[in-house]
């Protein structure tokens, strides 16, 4: 059966199937409560999709207190460091994790080929976890939460390919070999910059610290970026170039910081390091935001947001948070 992304869901769905989770394993749910289920269920395939959702959500938590995540690790902590090693364990788990619908470890409602990308890549990060490294050629990169990444250096060229997530890059000088990104929209070449990019479902964004940087989408369009400026491209079109987004590096320091952002555009960035579902009511979710929030507490983001905003914090279940208007 194909994953349903939470996004094709009605937020309304979603927070009407957690209500219905909740009551379901309740002890003292008898089979009235279990008859009104099937009925709200028969009502529309938005609900069956919101129960699918919520049920696989709670799947992969009660998986971390599995047996098997403890024997996965265990695996991984007598594995030899090297990179292909290591992505032959992690196939051998991730076949086994697939198996048994758990996906250990894998609190957030990602799908399986995402899961899978961030652990047979070269690079990678989870919930809540960013990662600095010290490329060969000297220059660094940072991972944000959630990010795959692999590195193909040889004597022709310097190339990251960046599967999922987002990388931040300062690059080292090298005048004979240049670097180069890869997306699943194109590729960007650095002008001797410091950058960032993002890979979202249908497109790349670009943002431009230092330097220039060359874009040249999958199909042929090419334009330069410069410092102070963002882009964001699809696979056949580049989208008209923009002031870069004011602390979009911030992250690597664990700070989100917003500048008339809008909550739903927030909330999406603190789901990436928050274990479970964390959504926003579309009703509100142009609100602007002001100020800086801490990625590593995501509860303490969450409570500077409903004291500055007409907004409630509603927990239906530990992994399980929604952001509503206030009654």
């Amino acid at each position: 059966m194909p994953r349903t992304s939470p996004n094709s869901i009605s937020h309304a769905s979603l927070e009407q199937a957690a209500q219905w989770y909740v009551q379901l394993h309740d002890q003292q749910a008898g089979e009235p409560e279990r008859e009104r289920w099937q009925a709200w269920m028969a009502q529309s395939g938005d609900h069956q999709q919101a129960w699918r959702y919520v049920e696989r959500v709670g799947q992969r938590f009660a998986a971390l207190q599995d047996d098997q995540p403890q024997a996965a690790s265990h695996v991984l902590r007598h594995t030899s460091r090297s990179p292909v090693s290591r992505r032959q364990t992690l196939k051998s788990l991730f076949i086994l994790a697939s198996g048994s619908l758990l996906g250990w470890g894998a609190w957030r409602q990602t799908s399986l080929p995402d899961t899978f990308s961030r652990w047979t890549a070269d690079l990678s990060t989870g919930t809540g976890e960013t990662r600095e490294s010290l490329l060969s050629d000297g220059s660094r990169i940072w991972l944000n939460a959630l990010s795959a990444l692999n590195v193909r250096f040889d004597n022709a060229q310097r190339l990251l390919l960046l599967r999922s997530g987002e990388v931040l890059i300062d690059t080292a000088k090298d005048s004979r070999r240049p670097f180069l990104v890869h997306t699943a929209q194109g590729q960007m070449r650095a002008l001797g910059t410091r950058f960032s990019v993002r890979q979202d479902e249908q497109r790349t964004l670009l943002n431009v610290y230092e330097g220039a940087v060359e874009v040249r989408t999958l199909h042929g369009q090419v334009h330069v970026v410069e410092a102070g400026k963002q882009l964001a491209f699809s696979e056949n079109q580049i989208l008209a170039t923009t002031p870069a987004a004011a602390g979009r590096e911030a992250w690597r320091r664990g700070v989100l910081l917003a500048d008339n952002l809008p909550l739903g555009q927030l909330i999406e960035e603190l789901s990436r390091h928050r274990p479970g579902h964390l959504a926003c009511d579309p009703a509100i979710a142009g609100l602007p935001v002001m100020g800086s929030f801490p990625l590593k507490d995501t509860d303490q983001a969450l409570r500077l947001l409903e004291a500055a905003l007409p907004i409630r914090v509603q927990k239906t279940m530990p992994w399980w948070v929604s952001i509503g208007p206030k009654a």
